[in-house]
């Protein structure tokens, strides 16, 4: 195998000092034409090519991007990782994926970060506490987050509370008297909001808050945010009694294990019960799932448009923009 040629072997063939080449390879206005020359020719005789992290060392900005997010196996997160891929093409940093789990991602994130402080950071659906912020200030390396509120990082954050309002008021306009909710395992701002909207719809519009309809599933996967979740909740309804004419989900997957649920007891939808989910994956489309689109695709573009501005731009204000949710409605949802 050939030998890999460096720095020094350009160095030592144009006969400069390491940092002139270093220079040369910058861009640098301060070496001369005929040094450039030199080098240049050595770079040509040797097939010298120098490493993208080398020169951006140098030049002491940001090379690599950590993704910090409690999962990248679902829709919801392969979606806002699509975006965050497609975005960082156009860019020449590159990034990698720390994937915390869902069970306590806030002490695994800390876990990463005692290992080394990255360049830039990007935490999705991850609140950080007292500690996690002031380490993160301390280093002040570029953050934004994504899905979660902190007075002194740049963040991206849906109004989950209107979202689970619009979905709550959509049934109800659809003439829905008795609405359950599958809710999550997870204690966040992001299920209390949800949850929060959804009650609060239906108090404004006299519609009965029935908790036997409230319920959440039994396996914990994803924070109760998966098929299986869905699925349960039905067979726990059932259980406790009967089931609603309609059930809201906090998202997706768990109204495709409650459609699938309910056609395996031989109900129809939405003749005999109505669905409606909250994300708008792409399935959800094909499926005539009635949700809330939540634009994550386009949250994880804007998300490395911030980051890169922050990196390249030195830019060291602090933007906190909300994103507003919008109701897609589709047939799972249109009371007969």
């Amino acid at each position: 195998m050939a030998k890999k040629q460096t720095i020094y072997d350009v160095a030592r063939v144009a006969n400069v000092a390491i940092s002139t080449v270093s220079r040369v390879l910058n861009g640098s206005p301060y070496v001369s034409e005929e040094t450039k020359k030199r080098v240049q020719k050595a770079i040509d005789e040797l097939d010298f090519r120098p490493q993208v992290n080398a020169r951006k060392l140098a030049r002491r900005e940001a090379q690599i991007i950590a993704v910090a997010l409690p999962t990248f196996t679902t829709p919801f997160f392969n979606e806002v990782l699509k975006g965050i891929k497609d975005r960082l093409k156009d860019t020449d940093l590159d990034f990698i994926i720390y994937n915390t789990g869902s069970t306590n991602p806030e002490e695994t994130l800390k876990m990463f970060l005692d290992r080394g402080i990255p360049d830039a950071l990007l935490v999705i659906s991850i609140n950080l506490d007292q500690e996690i912020g002031n380490r993160l200030k301390s280093a002040g390396i570029p953050v934004v987050l994504v899905g979660a509120k902190h007075d002194d990082f740049n963040y991206l954050y849906w109004n989950n509370y209107k979202g689970g309002y619009l979905a709550g008021e959509h049934l109800i306009k659809q003439g829905y008297k008795e609405i359950g909710m599958v809710r999550s395992h997870s204690k966040s701002m992001v299920a209390d909001d949800r949850e929060k909207g959804f009650r609060d719809v239906l108090e404004t519009y006299n519609i009965p808050l029935d908790d036997n309809f409230f319920v959440k599933g039994i396996t914990r996967k994803h924070s109760g945010y998966s098929e299986e979740a869905g699925y349960e909740a039905v067979q726990i309804m059932k259980e406790r009694g009967g089931l609603p004419e309609a059930i809201f989900c906090t998202n997706d997957a768990q109204a495709m294990g409650v459609m699938h649920a309910l056609r395996e007891g031989k109900l129809r939808i939405p003749e005999d019960i109505g669905v409606m989910g909250y994300d708008n994956i792409k399935t959800a489309q094909y499926l005539g799932l009635s949700t809330i689109d939540q634009k994550m695709y386009d949250v994880g573009m804007m998300s490395i448009d911030r980051l890169t501005t922050m990196i390249k731009d030195k830019d060291t204000s602090v933007v906190q923009s909300e994103i507003e949710p919008k109701l897609v409605a589709r047939n799972s949802s249109k009371r007969p």
